[in-house]
């Protein structure tokens, strides 16, 4: 049975209401790939994630083995109510990447602009323990955390998702209050967009091409650290914010054992094709809470099957959250900067080696590989050959750019 013969729909199927929590054009219904028919209405998902999320799958009700039998003449008649709509969805040419205007991003990214961003501002004024200029300095370069400076965005920041080969997949860009908490999220390309339309213009190119795609967050926020840092592992969260708030708190990874912290983007973003930049890596997954514990059960189960897919591969999950978080956190689905941000960052810097032995196990290569990597080799084709040595032929996604001499050391 193919796995993967039932997808979500996209926009070209009219969303319709949850049938769990009744909200109006939330429901996303499945199609089968083959045939382009759209399933039975009690297959989808409510893209209400935090409120609801009710997901039922075609194996979830059977569908799916009833149409395996009879396509192999096992012929059973399907109850009226699990009939395929006859609607078919001609599949879309495959269109070229677009990426995101390089130009235009690095607008966003004007030295004078940050004394406007709300977000930076609160880190370094409003937090209850205030961060050092040097620190977020170093913060915003490594993650290239830029600022919207006029219009009704003005002041708000934003988290570009650069992939490996450093090309801006997507800018989100999101309005904070005085304790950096969640007042709305947008794209740069869609403001953008709503402006050239306010002022009768016509749109840029690049903007009517890239905004054709299905998928724009095609990366994780911060992928582009990992050629960087090509030894070091990874701590995994949910937000862009959040992965922001870990490397404050326990650093930027200067050393081969430090966690560099990247994000998925959203909890539906947790996918394979997220995660394959991740091979050979260990990685420490942080997240967020749900109300039901659901967020950290589904990613813990995908997690299992993308290390059968990502040989190297270890994703390491910390329950912290579920086992000490009270229900009324739960609730409101706060996640480990909520938490972070309570306490004082010199605290857990001045202890963070100490923890990270006690809770955080060493990958073993590091102990044998790291320290001639970082004293002896330094051409990228040396570098390569300690990969190859310990991956053979199997080298991961995220260090091929190395064998075609891209890859840079620190």
């Amino acid at each position: 049975m193919n796995k993967h013969r039932y997808t979500l729909a996209s926009n070209k199927v009219p969303k319709t209401n949850c049938p769990q929590c009744g909200a109006k054009k939330h429901w996303q219904r499945y199609i089968d790939i083959e045939t382009g028919e759209v399933l039975p209405e009690q297959h989808g998902r409510c893209d209400n994630e935090q409120k609801c999320g009710h997901w039922v799958t075609p194996k979830d009700t059977g569908y799916a083995k009833k149409i395996w039998e009879q396509e192999r003449g096992n012929y059973s008649e399907l109850p009226n109510n699990m009939k395929p709509r006859r609607m078919r969805i001609n599949p879309k040419p495959k269109l070229k990447t677009v990426y995101f205007n390089f130009e235009t991003f690095l607008q966003t990214l004007k030295p004078e602009r940050y004394k406007k961003n709300k977000f930076i501002q609160n880190l370094l004024n409003r937090v209850k323990f205030p961060f050092e200029d040097s620190d977020i300095t170093k913060v915003i370069k490594l993650y290239r955390l830029g600022t919207i400076s006029k219009g009704y965005r003005a002041g708000a920041v934003t988290f570009p998702f650069i992939d490996n080969m450093n090309r801006v997949t997507a800018i989100q860009v999101k309005e904070f209050d005085i304790a950096n908490h969640t007042i709305s999220t947008d794209f740069l390309h869609s403001i953008i967009e709503k402006h050239h339309i306010k002022k009768g213009k016509p749109l840029p190119k690049w903007v009517k091409a890239y905004a054709k795609q299905d998928k724009l967050v095609s990366c994780l926020f911060g992928e582009h650290l990992l050629c960087k840092y090509p030894l070091n592992p990874v701590a995994l969260v949910e937000a862009p914010k959040t992965a922001i708030y870990g490397t404050l708190y326990f650093g930027i990874p200067e050393s081969p054992e430090c966690l560099i912290w990247l994000a998925v983007y959203n909890k539906s973003s947790f996918s394979l094709e997220k995660v394959r930049a991740l091979q050979g890596r260990e990685v420490y997954i942080f997240p967020d809470l749900s109300k039901d514990g659901s967020t950290f059960k589904e990613w813990k189960d995908k997690a299992k099957s993308f290390e059968n897919e990502l040989p190297g591969t270890r994703f390491i999950f910390s329950d912290i959250l579920e086992r000490m978080a009270p229900n009324e956190d739960k609730q409101k689905g706060m996640d480990l900067a909520d938490y972070l941000i309570q306490h004082d960052w010199r605290k857990l810097r001045k202890h963070k080696r100490k923890e990270s032995h006690e809770k955080l196990p060493e990958p073993p290569v590091l102990k044998e590989k790291v320290e001639p990597v970082i004293r002896k080799y330094q051409t990228v084709a040396e570098v390569f050959d300690i990969m190859k040595e310990k991956w053979g032929d199997n080298i991961p996604s995220n260090f091929l750019g190395i064998k075609a001499g891209i890859w840079k050391t620190q």
